[in-house]
Order: structure tokens, then sequence, then C-alpha cells
């Protein structure tokens, strides 16, 4: 098949830090140039891909201070995108309500993945293009009525995260997300400091939430029980998971996935989670982790999570969330999509026949 793959510019593919989406573009795109397809990726120009590599800006924007503008060179991408769509048989989007409109405007069809939640706004953009096919990352994400051809989980490579069978001696609880409200660090201090647990903390803090972060949470972090590390790379990300002793998902908002669950997970930590979107698929209760309904009952169960067998929770994402199941079922949702275009355009050919 021939591919193209559009990924957000405002962090690198893959991302050297913070970047969620673009890890899981990374992934999937290296995933189909190995299984023999045709790749072209449209992302910022500093991305390191097996695939053809497409830009129209060298580098990712977010922490280009000369950047005014980023809908400018979204609007650039697109263009880029539909123009050539002839190429393609399929086009891939990860930009959300962006390229809704240009996709009914060619015949090569494209699929949606939706890697965020549903807002007031946004609701109107999907539903007026509620026929073109989407793919969930959860099934707890399809809040409303859209054509979704598939949930398709987020997967990572486990191999990239090493093992550890027993956590760090003195031991600690983890935390990794942006530190905005809806990502709970708040709570996840006030859980640390209900049970006297040490609290590693680590992420980035986005311009929108500078003011929550100086609020609620800088005054909090002594260096001592409650340590902030900022953002880190992926082998720093590796190393705070593992030696964990469990790690906190606190979040106050409904998740549409959660890739800090399964990078835990991988290294033998389980976590602890609020039942909120798609933690209960994500986690399996009881085994690698645990889905509480309070912040309370999130204290209540770290000794619990002690107990789990932490060679079970590595095995459970290679089992279930690993590149290759995530590549399955997007190389499934392609072949189905491609095969329903070309039976519409016999169709087609067949009544312009019989006028």
């Amino acid at each position: 098949m021939k591919i193209a793959q559009v990924a957000p510019l405002w962090e690198r593919v893959p991302p050297p830090t913070y970047g969620g989406i673009e890890l899981v573009v990374s992934h999937l795109t290296d995933e189909l140039v190995r299984r023999g397809h045709e790749v072209t990726l449209f992302a910022s120009g500093d991305s390191e891909t097996l695939a053809k590599l497409e830009s129209v800006y060298p580098h990712a924007l977010r922490l280009d201070p000369n950047v005014k503008e980023y809908a400018a060179y979204e609007m650039l991408e697109m263009s880029q995108v539909y123009q050539r769509a002839a190429e393609f048989d399929i086009i891939h989007s990860h930009l959300g309500i962006s390229t809704l409109a240009l996709a009914n405007m060619v015949s090569t069809p494209t699929v949606h993945t939706l890697h965020g939640m549903f807002n007031s706004d946004t609701r109107h953009i999907y539903l007026h293009h509620q026929k073109q096919p989407y793919v969930s990352i959860s099934d707890a994400q399809r809040l409303i009525n859209l054509n979704y051809v598939s949930t398709v989980y987020n997967g990572i490579n486990p191999h990239h995260y090493s093992f550890v069978a027993q956590p760090q001696d003195p031991p600690y609880l983890a935390f990794l997300g942006r530190f905005s409200p809806e990502k709970g660090p708040h709570h996840a201090i006030a859980i640390a400091k209900q049970t006297g647990w040490r609290l590693k903390m680590a992420g980035k803090v986005d311009t929108v939430d500078r003011e929550f972060f100086e609020q609620e949470i800088e005054p909090l972090i002594d260096g001592k029980q409650i340590e902030f590390l900022g953002e880190v790379n992926h082998a720093q990300k590796a190393e705070l998971f593992g030696n964990a002793a469990a790690t906190l998902f606190p979040i106050t908002w409904h998740e549409p996935f959660g890739l800090v669950m399964i990078e835990s997970m991988a290294t033998g930590t389980p976590v602890i989670a609020t039942s909120l979107g798609s933690t209960s698929e994500v986690i399996a209760h009881g085994e690698t982790g645990f889905v509480c309904q309070s912040v309370e009952e999130m204290a209540a169960m770290i000794p619990k999570a002690l107990e789990l067998n932490r060679h079970e929770c590595r095995k459970y994402v290679e089992n279930k969330f690993g590149v290759s199941q995530m590549v399955d079922g997007y190389e499934a949702v392609y072949q189905s999509l491609i095969k329903d275009r070309v039976k519409s355009n016999g169709h087609i050919r067949a009544a312009k026949i019989q006028l």
C-alpha cells in the first residue's frame, strides 16, 4: 500500500521528550515500512523515520519562538498532502479536525485517528463530518455518534523499556504527565502527603498551565518527599517508571488512552488510576494495577499494588499493547477502506454505463 501519515508539526517524530501522538506515529510509520509498505510521513523537518519524510518547516514548532501562527504551517502541511492525494491509496490523519474539510474533496480515503477528546466546539465539526471514517483509541472515547471503523489501542515497543524486577530502595511513587489540572498532579501530591510516600514527578508545564503549577504544585515541591524532575527524555522516563513501586495516574478528565499507563507497566511497575475514560480498558484491575473511584481509594491501594506480579505487568503490555498489535489493527482498517473505495468506484462506473 501507498500510505500517507500526517503528523502534527508541534513536536518532532519521534519526540525527544513529551509527545504521545508523535511517539505513536513514529512506531506506526516505521513498522509499516518494515512490513513493505510505501509510506510518506508528513511531519516536522527534524523528524527521524524509515519512511520518506516531507515537511513544510525544518523543525518542531513548539520550541521555536519565531513561529507566531501555528495554524499557518498546519495549513501548508495539509495543502501539501491533499494536492498529492492521488499518489496514495490511503491518507492517515493524526491532526484531529484540521483535515476533515479537505478529506471530502479528494477520492483517496482519509482515516482519522482521534487522539484527543471532544469539546463543545469540536463536537459540531465532527458531527458535520460524521460519515468520514474514524479510529478511536479506546471504546471509552466514543462519546458522540461517528462512523467508527475500529478501535485501535496505542502501542509501544516494550523492548525499549527495561524490565525492573524490584523497585528502588528506598521506594517511591512516580507521576508523569503534563502539569495541568486534568492530569491530576495535585492529587498525586495529596496521595503522597496522606501516605508518607516519596513522590517523583516529571513532565512539562505548558504556558496555559503555568499559573496552576506556580500556585498549586510548586509550593509543595521540597526536593525530598516531593521531587520535580521537569521534562525527561525516554531513558530518564523508563528509569523513573522502572524504579518506582507504583505509578499514580490520578486524572480528572475523560482520558482517551494514556500512554503513561502502558509505559509504566512495560517496566513492570503497576499503575493506580482514577476510574475515568480509558483506564479500565488499559489496566487489568487487580493484576497490573487498580482502577479507583477516589483519591482516598488510590492511596489505600498502594500496599496492594506492591503485591502485584511485575512480570505479569510486562507480559500484559507485550500481549495487548505492542507495536505489532497496533499496526495489525491499522493495516486491517486501511485494507477495508481501500476495498470499499474500489467497490464504490465500480458502482459509479456501472451507473455511468447504464446511463
